[in-house]
């Protein structure tokens, strides 16, 4: 199963973010570039640093400055995170060019690699709910929230490594098949956002 491979990959990446917590610190990925393992470490690497980019930017005493120069550094983050998205849907693409496609076969609502994204930030969520819940210095309602959080965090990833596991067999077996559609975001497009594009000018 593939979700077997993937979220223990996801795990490992977020332990190893923790040994330093600091945004700054630089990936050093375990896996050989040309296997799928590396697009995983990597794409949680991303998350996990976007995760506290995130916590970061959330300051209420944050220098407005240094709010600006994060900003940019999170729109940069969320483009690395579609890049990995497309890279790994470009494995499976790969990986099932030649399967015979059922007659009446189905898409899917998302690809198996934005499924996998959903994934990776579950991934996230189980370890900083858990970190709530056994924080010593909380107080014990807090505490049992969180528990209570986490542990619906935990039927989901079930239901989700479930539902991907069953998507890449439906798509093996040519039950459903892929379609890919490439980024289309428009924000950072010099030639479609019009604040950018007005300002070339």
């Amino acid at each position: 199963m593939f979700s077997e491979l993937a979220f223990p990959i996801f795990e490992e990446s977020i332990r190893d973010y923790h040994q330093f917590d600091n945004v700054d610190q630089p990936i050093s990925n375990p896996y050989p570039k040309d296997k799928i393992e590396h697009l995983l470490y990597l794409k949680n690497w991303i998350d996990t640093v976007q995760w506290h980019f995130e916590d970061i930017i959330r300051d209420p005493n944050i220098d407005p400055v240094a709010a600006l120069a994060l900003k940019r550094r999170i729109d940069a983050s969320n483009q690395e995170r579609t890049d990995m998205v497309e890279y790994i849907d470009s494995y499976f693409l790969q990986k099932f060019k030649d399967v015979k496609v059922q007659e009446g076969a189905k898409i899917n609502s998302e690809s198996p690699a934005w499924a996998l994204d959903r994934l990776s930030i579950l991934a996230l969520k189980i370890y900083h709910m858990n970190e709530e819940a056994t924080r010593v210095e909380a107080s014990e309602e807090h505490r049992a929230k969180c528990q209570e959080k986490l542990n619906t965090l935990l039927e989901q990833k079930q239901d989700l490594t479930t539902a991907i596991d069953d998507l890449l067999k439906d798509i093996e077996s040519g039950a459903k098949y892929m379609k890919v559609y490439k980024q289309m975001k428009m924000y950072n497009d010099e030639e479609l956002n019009p604040v950018l594009y007005q300002n070339k000018k």
